[in-house]
């Protein structure tokens, strides 16, 4: 780690900070926070994945739906219309509505190869992104002149990795550049997020083996045929199954790569000192471990 206790963090001209886990666990609250004190670069991945890598994506997505329409179409052929998406740190549905779900078309749910082919697509943007940190690092102090950086990531980074390889390079890239930081919850955070996840499903992107697993194992315990298989519904069966599958992965990643801190731990921290007080606590906690 590019700080090894309390007294490196403290004392660090630069400091540089990764956040990991499941999305609603207060990683771009964090990440907001320290942004707005003036002295912190943030760097969000899925900003990045939606503006860089997928744009034009998103963009040409929307306008093929545009296209449906008579009006539209005479418009847009005539460059009389723009249709772009608006994509900002605190609203990325732009990103999610292109993922989409797979399932039946009458209920908005993509033909499985579609569905696929998209997921094939965020994973290249992702990766792409997270290896872009150093990048970032560099040009937000050298252009901008930001002392600090803190990057955000999506909850699909342990999707990409191994953390049980000590030559993974996206680990590799980010822990030499980074401290990275898990924010861990706890089970009653998980249930809550189930909760929230039900009430609002989103599309989300997950490794290819345990994505086919898992839509395998959802059309035999339902009895379903693909193309009736209702959208919403197995996105929801889904991301319980996402909680138990990641929770092991970024546990490696932490264990082996960067510090743990608890999301209870993340709610109590309303300032840019009491941010610095729990990683020094993360820090110290690491150390009398190790």
């Amino acid at each position: 780690m590019i700080y090894k206790t309390a007294s490196d963090w403290r004392n660090a001209p630069q400091k540089r900070i990764l956040f990991f886990g499941m999305s609603g666990l207060g990683k771009t609250y964090l990440a907001s926070m320290l942004r707005q004190t003036g002295d912190w670069f943030h760097y969000s991945i899925d900003y990045r994945i939606g503006t860089r890598y997928m744009g034009e994506l998103i963009a040409d997505n929307a306008k093929r739906e545009a296209m449906k329409v008579p009006f539209l179409r005479d418009l847009l052929r005539s460059d009389s219309i723009y249709i772009g998406s608006n994509i900002s740190f605190n609203d990325l549905k732009p990103v999610s509505s292109y993922l989409g779900k797979p399932g039946d078309p009458d209920k908005g749910g993509l033909e499985w190869g579609e569905y696929t082919r998209r997921q094939d697509q965020f994973q290249r943007s992702e990766v792409s992104a997270l290896l872009d940190t150093g990048h970032f690092i560099d040009r937000s102090h050298d252009l901008y002149q930001y002392p600090h950086f803190v990057c955000d990531t999506g909850g699909s980074i342990c999707e990409w990795v191994d953390a049980e390889d000590p030559a993974d390079p996206i680990l590799t890239h980010l822990s030499e550049r980074t401290l990275m930081v898990w924010i861990e919850g706890t089970e009653e955070h998980m249930a809550e997020l189930i909760r929230r996840f039900d009430r609002e499903p989103k599309p989300m992107s997950y490794d290819p083996v345990f994505l086919l697993d898992t839509w395998t194992a959802y059309l035999a315990e339902f009895d379903v045929s693909p193309d009736k298989v209702d959208p919403d519904h197995f996105i929801r069966w889904a991301f319980s199954q996402a909680l138990a599958h990641r929770q092991p992965r970024y546990r490696a990643m932490a264990d082996g790569w960067g510090l743990t801190v608890g999301m209870s731990d993340v709610m109590g921290v309303h300032d840019e000192a009491g941010f610095d007080a729990m990683i020094e606590a993360a820090l110290e906690a690491r150390g009398q471990r190790v």
